[in-house]
């Protein structure tokens, strides 16, 4: 199975850009590169802050751009979201308890897509009605279950990314823990940066998304930090023994060099570049 995950894409209002770069040009160039070098990925998944100011209009372009891609494209809502505005324009993904979650059956398990979000807030929650939704479903789960939620479960160790990460990261790891058997990977978004690690056993990830990146200052106390790394989104291969996770930097636009043969016999002085 070959998924694409791109996150942290905040779409926002035609010529407006984010740390000076276009964030809606950047969503079109990761979905270009995506399709382009990746044509036999069976699913796109967007891990939140779809839009940057919860915007209705965000969610149409979304809406009308996705609707013109030749696979399916799945939604998670972040913090940056607005969930009556997302709901307004994708009534349908809603579930029973008006929460932006659902279950979504893929080649080599279940794609479990959660929603993290809370009203005036830059954190994530998990209350109790959706994590009733979420034991429930881990308990019906037959198949290999995929996470993919917006904000991180884990601590980063950056203060000020540590004070918005999800609040209720230890009921939430209660449920997820029951299950530990069934849920292979745990992916988010939200920090801006690469990260892989795990949360009670279950291995996580991130990339650092389509637009803005962050940068991993652990002497910062209160305010997040921005750096110019290149764009970002993640291609996920997973089958019944492993899952590897590839963070692509679209937004590079350096060369890339051929350095030698991974043959040992080829290893040598006058042939390998160096």
């Amino acid at each position: 199975m070959k998924l694409i995950q791109l996150t942290d894409i905040h779409l926002t209002t035609p010529g407006q850009t984010i740390g000076g770069r276009d964030s809606n040009a950047n969503f079109d160039r990761a979905l270009a590169h995506a399709l382009d070098h990746h044509p036999d990925a069976e699913a796109v998944i967007i891990t939140g802050d779809l839009s940057d100011w919860g915007e209705k209009a965000d969610y149409e372009h979304l809406s009308q751009r996705i609707a013109a891609l030749p696979l399916p494209v799945y939604l998670c809502i972040g913090n940056h979201d607005d969930r009556p505005a997302f709901l307004s324009v994708f009534p349908e993904l809603a579930d029973e308890d008006g929460h932006v979650q659902r279950v979504v059956p893929l080649s080599a398990g279940d794609a479990f897509l959660i929603d993290t979000w809370g009203p005036d807030s830059h954190a994530g929650h998990y209350d109790a009605q959706r994590l009733a939704w979420l034991d429930k479903r881990l308990a019906a789960a037959t198949r290999p279950v995929y996470l993919f939620m917006h904000h991180n479960p884990a601590p980063t160790h950056i203060a000020p990314m540590d004070r918005i990460m999800l609040l209720d990261a230890d009921a939430f790891g209660d449920v997820v823990a029951a299950h530990r058997d069934k849920v292979a990977h745990i992916f988010h978004g939200h920090c801006h940066l690469p990260l892989a690690g795990s949360f009670r056993g279950i291995p996580t990830s991130s990339p650092r998304g389509t637009n803005h990146a962050g940068w991993a200052n652990f002497a910062e106390s209160k305010l997040l930090s921005a750096s110019d790394l290149p764009e970002s989104y993640a291609v996920i291969f997973a089958d019944e023994g492993s899952v590897t996770v590839q963070m692509v930097e679209f937004g590079y636009t350096g060369d890339v060099r051929v350095e030698g043969s991974p043959d040992y016999a080829d290893w040598d002085r006058q042939t390998m570049a160096r």
